[in-house]
């Protein structure tokens, strides 16, 4: 065979290996569709890298108009590298009508792109494609993007939900390293019918809530993965959780939309437990429960240009329930408006845990019209029955600076409630200015157990925080993390 012929056949072979067999594979061509969002903030690239360290600061502050969310363009692929091989799932037979059941089309087109370098599996935006549980599990080829520019919904409620499936979550990505799940589409978790369950919280005069069998699914899991990148969709109406990071590592969350009613119960926007190195960025989330909550094992969580409401504010917590082990460490909040909301910045503990809340940053944060704007609850208990224990997990290194803006006269903005025998230790305040949204003013913030610092004058006065470090946490094993 002759060099010259040798030389040809080469890229021919790479062209086919792009175009041959699977059917629903091709070049990505064209560009990702616009936006159909309004606003600023988001975009960014994927997190994550060689170093594994979260990569720079957003720069771009969150959208104060309530209407308008962050935009959701998707990343261009690099010119420099060679195109991506696009698996659309109408190749695998899904049809997108919003009744018809796409489960198999997407398992397979996932089976597909897994096997592929650089490969996109889009889900079109002409359509709306309904599927059941189901895992895309790796290991996979690097480089791949699960592209949603149409509607991804789950059955609609419980009802619809098919007896074999698992109850307590819907897409899960397991077992992967650099995966980007991105676009300009809608994840809808059709969740009303779960909220309304007899066994959920019901809020209000009439509200009642019944035992029975209540497990709800998480609308999208990612578990046990690296070098995640979550950028620009819109995820609205989960039965539970929309989001949650189980186990994972260098996570960049970017320009995200979540939205659900205020009065869904247990409908976390982003939960975060046993990772690290988690960015969170330029997102909007209103919800009926916390719109980040931070649970054990997460450690060096960056959370910029949020905007979060109506909700239960950002949480680090619950921890320590059932006696158990917590630990959280390096976690910042700068940047943020939380408005219309049960709750601003919390942490919150069960009795008789262990372990530490360590290095906490809370930096630029507007409040608008927020019930409790700085909390720390060491005796949180869901039912208000629970028995006093004389453990608790240790809350220390927390720092409030530049906290500004107004809040519910219904409670104090300022409560500190911590453990007689695991106090709350170097609290420090600065530059905290909170004033009524309506009414008058509330000057008695609540201390107990609380030990730091008022480094400047705040409003209302700090005057309750003691001085040093008592001796019962010197030496403390139980108190130890990593």
């Amino acid at each position: 065979m002759g060099a010259a012929f040798r030389l040809l056949l080469v890229p021919l072979m790479v062209v086919a290996f792009c175009t041959y067999d699977v059917g629903g594979r091709s070049h990505y061509h064209k560009k990702p569709p616009p936006s159909r969002h309004r606003g600023g903030g988001g975009g960014g690239g994927k997190g994550g890298g060689d170093s594994g360290s979260v990569v720079s600061s957003p720069a771009v502050p969150p959208v104060d108009d309530d209407t308008q969310p962050p935009p959701t363009g998707t990343v261009p692929s690099d010119p420099a590298t060679s195109e991506p091989c696009v698996f659309d799932v109408r190749a695998y037979g899904a049809v997108g009508d919003g009744s018809t059941d796409d489960t198999r089309a997407f398992r397979e087109a996932w089976r597909a792109a897994c096997d592929a370098d650089s490969a996109v599996i889009l889900v079109p935006s002409d359509g709306t494609f309904t599927i059941t549980t189901t895992t895309f599990s790796g290991p996979c080829k690097p480089g791949l993007v699960f592209q949603v520019d149409g509607v991804l919904m789950p059955p609609d409620g419980p009802e619809c939900w098919p007896p074999s499936d698992n109850r307590r979550q819907w897409l899960v990505f397991s077992n992967l390293d650099g995966l980007t799940l991105r676009g300009a589409g809608t994840i809808e978790g059709n969740g009303e019918n779960w909220w309304n369950l007899p066994c959920k919280p019901h809020r209000g005069p009439n509200g009642s809530t019944l035992r029975g069998p209540c497990d709800s699914p998480t609308l999208v899991r990612f578990f046990m993965s690296r070098n995640l990148a979550v950028e620009g969709l819109r995820v609205e109406n989960s039965p539970e959780f929309h989001f949650r990071f189980d186990g994972c590592s260098d996570v960049r969350v970017d320009g995200l939309f979540i939205s659900s009613p205020a009065n869904s119960p247990n409908t976390d926007g982003i939960h975060v437990e046993n990772t690290e190195r988690v960015a969170i960025y330029n997102s909007r989330i209103s919800n009926g429960d916390d719109c980040i909550s931070i649970g054990t094992g997460s450690y060096d969580v960056d959370i910029q240009n949020v905007t979060c409401g109506p909700g239960h504010g950002i949480s680090i917590g619950s921890l320590g329930v059932h006696n158990s082990q917590a630990c959280v460490s390096n976690v910042t909040v700068r940047n943020a408006v939380i408005r219309n909301s049960d709750n601003g910045v919390r942490i919150k503990t069960w009795q008789g845990g262990m372990g530490s809340v360590s290095g906490i940053s809370f930096d630029t944060v507007v409040m608008e019209n927020v019930r409790n704007c700085i909390i720390i609850d060491q005796y949180y208990c869901m039912d208000k029955r629970c028995m006093n224990q004389s453990t608790a997990v240790h809350v220390t290194d927390v720092s409030y600076a530049n906290i500004r803006g107004s809040y519910d006269v219904r409670s104090a903005p300022i409560h500190f409630a911590c453990s007689d025998t695991v106090p709350c230790t170097n609290i420090t305040m600065a530059e905290v200015e909170l004033l009524p949204f309506s009414g008058e003013l509330v000057d008695d913030p609540f201390c107990w157990s609380a030990y730091g610092l008022q480094q400047t004058p705040t409003i209302p006065p700090i005057t309750c925080l003691q001085e040093g470090i008592p001796d019962s946490l010197l030496d403390n094993p139980d108190l130890k993390c990593r």
